[in-house]
C-alpha cells in the first residue's frame, strides 16, 4: 500500500478544497452542473430534460411508497462529499433516513442507503464510468443507474477491494418494463421516459 507523504496529502486537500469553494461559488450563477471527481470538476453543461427529469420524479415516487416512513428519496442538494477522497457528487436521488438531513454540510456518503442516477443525455461516462468508481470508493453501498436512452440500467452492490480501488462486485441489468430492486425495496420501471432519438442517432 502506498501512503501519500503528509505534504501530498496536504496539497491534494487544498486544491480539492479550492475546486469545492469554485463549485459552490458558480450555483446558480452559471449553467449546467458542477460536481468533483478524481479528475477534477466535471460539468454537465445541459439543462436536465424533462425525460430525465420526469425519471427523477417517478422513482422517487415510487420508491418513497415502499420505503418506511422514516426513510425519503432525497432530490438535491447537499451534495454527498468524501474530502479526504476528493470526491463531491450530488446524486439524482439519494435514499437516506431523514434523521441525517438535519443539521448543516454535505451529507456523509456512507449514510446513503443508495444513490440514483439517470444518465445524462450530454455525459452518459459520468455516470456509466466515473460514478461507477467513485461510489464504491467513497462507501455508497448501493448504487442505481437508470439510461433512459436505451430503456436499461444496473443496481450495483457489494462493494469489496480490488487492485485498482473499491469497487461493487454484483451487478443487476434490468431492462425498463422490468420490477428492479434498489437496496430492500422493489419498483417498477414500467412508464419510465426515453430520450428521443435525434438524426445522428440514428446514423
Amino acid at each position: 500500500m502506498t501512503i501519500a507523504p503528509d505534504n501530498a496529502r496536504q496539497g491534494a486537500s487544498h486544491l480539492y478544497r479550492a475546486m469545492r469553494d469554485f463549485v459552490h461559488s458558480t450555483d446558480d450563477t452559471l449553467p449546467g452542473k458542477f460536481e468533483i471527481t478524481k479528475e477534477g470538476i466535471v460539468l454537465d453543461m445541459m439543462s436536465p430534460s424533462k425525460p430525465h427529469e420526469l425519471t427523477v420524479l417517478r422513482v422517487r415516487q415510487r420508491l418513497e411508497k415502499v420505503m418506511p416512513e422514516a426513510l425519503v428519496a432525497h432530490t438535491g442538494e447537499p451534495d454527498v462529499e468524501d474530502e479526504p477522497e476528493g470526491v463531491m457528487r450530488r446524486p439524482d436521488v439519494m435514499v437516506i433516513s431523514e434523521a441525517e438531513m438535519e443539521g448543516d454540510g454535505s451529507f456523509e456518503p456512507r449514510s446513503l442507503i443508495a444513490a440514483v442516477e439517470i444518465v445524462s443525455r450530454s455525459n452518459p461516462d459520468n455516470d456509466w464510468v466515473s460514478k461507477m468508481r467513485d461510489y464504491p470508493l467513497i462507501g455508497v453501498p448501493v448504487y442505481a443507474v437508470f439510461d433512459p436512452r436505451t430503456g436499461t440500467g444496473a443496481v450495483l452492490t457489494d462493494i469489496h477491494p480490488t487492485p485498482d480501488g473499491p469497487r461493487y462486485a454484483t451487478r443487476k441489468d434490468f431492462v425498463y418494463g422490468e420490477d428492479v430492486t434498489i437496496a430492500d425495496w422493489t419498483i417498477s420501471t414500467h412508464n419510465l421516459p426515453r430520450y428521443e432519438i435525434g438524426p445522428r442517432e440514428q446514423q
